[in-house]
């Protein structure tokens, strides 16, 4: 995407109203010249935050953070600048000018807009058929049967997909959209005989929209017993992942921020039912399986994850998972023992309902604790053999926790649960190697796959090495184009001996990175291992390697230009030209990929 012109932010930010900003996530009271109000971003009892309608400025005595209009939006809404400059514009009506593109990339930037237009077109239908067809009588009908109201439904812009064949391709034909535009937003696809048709019919619609509330995609769910599947989501396309995908983020997000955590459930109607009953900090995972793009959109907004889904096998594993993909991440995930046979959205939409979901969030258990209760859970207490092979389950979660009252908590609960005394598995936890020495914890695995070890202990990746896992990661994903630049990767490139060593390895054994790894260089093992669970060809954009490339190449140089100093004039001007050209080629290489 280019760049907006500085009269363009300008613009925005002199329409756009800080105190309305502001006041949708705390009241605010004129005091002078200025207002305040109970900070949105931790929990205070008095006023310490301040907000300059003028200069378009906060600032929170109590907690120190503080910026302007736009990194309020961002810290609320979990957006990037560009995102919030746009939301504001189209908030308040400011027409946006960006810095002039080559042909090329205006038309594709126009092509994706007119998708976005027709996705957005197809909620509004699909929304207004719920609302008033006679066909969608019953699925009206069953939405309140499950407890959900017309404000709820309204909010999140639930609808209904007619049943007739075509009623999509008419309606997108006569508004101007090409079947072509239809098939590849998903929303038409090609029949046995070669004609298009509608994907979704006779179905209950949920929009999935982006954080700023744009339709990507859609859940579909069965209106009759026969039909299959139960749930059909979009096809991925250009819009919609759904690896990426947290249902309900543009609703939750000023929530979640709010209250610094978020509720994790499985179901559509699960969220609808939870923000009803007033957890609007609720949002659905697309499914069973928590992945790191959804960790990662959390993390950067809260501190704590509640997982509250299904208590059968599918959502403990689920459970399980998700510290796997939150390792090295700075949230705390917990987890409500869901009664057995029942479902966020039944317990929510009960008379006492949000009471008692209240009383399960604040039973949540840490995500270890969870662990050692289904493996003592598993255990037969009459049988020796058993409780000793519970016990060999047990001492591997409970060594993945830090000395301090969890573990001692955890050590007294499986005593208990086994039957063995305290000090026999003290000093089985004590022996157990940690997950760094040799083999991951099996709840919490390594921090970021793709750190070195230091940083692996640390959980914190600076800048230049999340570049560099990055480039890694791509070439394993795409190793025809991967090998050619692994190629000119030199070691003034890499920030470790790690890094190093993992390159070297890798240049001599990209087509299988992992075959013979065993004997070799442990870290390295992790690390390969770790890069070829992750690689995706399909996240591999074109000329996505060379551009990562140049970012290394770039600071490289800058470090050369540090290292040079004052001493040697002439190889410091050297070395600034070559930087001038690469920051050229890295500004044309970032147009050209938006």
């Amino acid at each position: 995407m280019a760049r907006f012109t500085p009269e363009t932010i300008e613009k925005v930010r002199s329409a756009a109203d800080m105190v309305e900003v502001v006041s949708a996530h705390t009241e605010l009271k004129r005091s002078g010249a200025r207002y305040q109000g109970l900070c949105p971003f931790h929990d205070e009892r008095t006023p310490s935050f301040s907000v300059h309608p003028d200069e378009k400025l906060y600032h929170c005595f109590g907690c120190g953070v503080g910026g302007d209009i736009f990194d309020f939006v961002c810290e609320t809404s979990g957006l990037e600048f560009p995102e919030a400059v746009e939301t504001l514009a189209e908030r308040y009506g400011v027409e946006v000018t960006r810095v002039e593109q080559d042909p090329e990339a205006e038309a594709r930037s126009k092509a994706r807009k007119r998708l976005q237009e027709l996705l957005d077109r197809a909620a509004s239908f699909y929304s207004s058929t719920l609302a008033s067809s006679k066909e969608a009588l019953a699925s009206r009908e069953y939405l309140a049967s499950r407890g959900l109201g017309d404000e709820v439904l309204a909010s999140f812009g639930v609808g209904y997909a007619p049943s007739a064949w075509d009623t999509l391709v008419k309606r997108g034909q006569q508004a101007g959209f090409t079947l072509q535009e239809m098939a590849e937003v998903g929303l038409v696809q090609k029949g046995r005989e070669g004609g298009l048709y509608d994907r979704f019919r006779s179905r209950i619609m949920f929009p999935i929209r982006d954080a700023r509330g744009r339709t990507i995609g859609f859940g579909a769910r069965a209106t009759t017993d026969g039909q299959k599947p139960k749930y059909l989501n979009s096809a991925e396309t250009p819009f919609f992942h759904k690896s990426e995908v947290l249902y309900g983020i543009d609703v939750a997000r000023p929530a979640m921020a709010k209250a610094g955590r978020a509720i994790l459930v499985e179901g559509y109607t699960d969220v609808l039912a939870l923000h009803q009953a007033g957890f609007s900090e609720t949002v659905g995972i697309m499914g069973t399986a928590m992945t790191e793009q959804q960790v990662a959109a959390l993390s950067s907004t809260v501190g704590t994850v509640i997982l509250a889904l299904d208590a059968d096998a599918a959502g403990q594993k689920a459970m399980l998972r998700a510290q796997e993909v939150a390792a090295g991440r700075k949230v705390s995930i917990r987890v409500v023992a869901m009664p057995e046979g029942e479902d966020p959205a039944e317990i929510a939409t009960e008379p006492d309902g949000a009471d008692r979901f209240s009383r399960l969030l604040e039973g949540a258990v840490a995500l270890p604790e969870f662990h050692l209760d289904l493996v003592l859970g598993a255990v037969d207490s009459s049988s020796p053999l058993s409780r000793d092979e519970g016990l060999d389950r047990a001492v591997p979660v409970i060594a993945s926790v830090p000395p301090g009252a969890l573990r001692q908590e955890l050590v007294r609960k499986a005593s208990d649960g086994l039957g063995i005394e305290t000090p026999v598995i003290l000093a089985r936890v004590e022996a157990e190697p940690p997950p760094s020495a040799g083999r991951p914890a099996p709840v919490a695995a390594p921090t970021e796959e793709a750190a070195p070890v230091e940083a692996q202990r640390s959980g914190v990746l600076t800048k230049h090495e999340r570049r560099e896992r990055s480039l890694l990661l791509m070439c394993v994903a795409d190793p025809t184009e991967g090998a050619v630049w692994l190629e000119r990767l030199e070691e003034r490139h890499l920030s470790s001996d790690l890094s190093i060593r993992t390159v070297t390895w890798l240049k001599g054994n990209l087509d299988d990175p992992t075959e013979g790894i065993d004997s070799e260089d442990e870290d390295v093992r992790r690390l390969v291992r770790a890069l070829v669970v992750r690689a995706d060809p399909s996240k591999v954009g074109e000329g996505a390697i060379r551009r990562n490339f140049m970012e290394l190449e770039l600071a490289a140089l800058e470090r050369e230009i540090e290292q040079a100093g004052e001493e040697d004039a002439a190889r410091r001007a050297e070395l600034s030209r070559e930087r001038s050209t690469l920051v050229e080629e890295v500004r044309r290489a970032e147009e050209e990929a938006a």
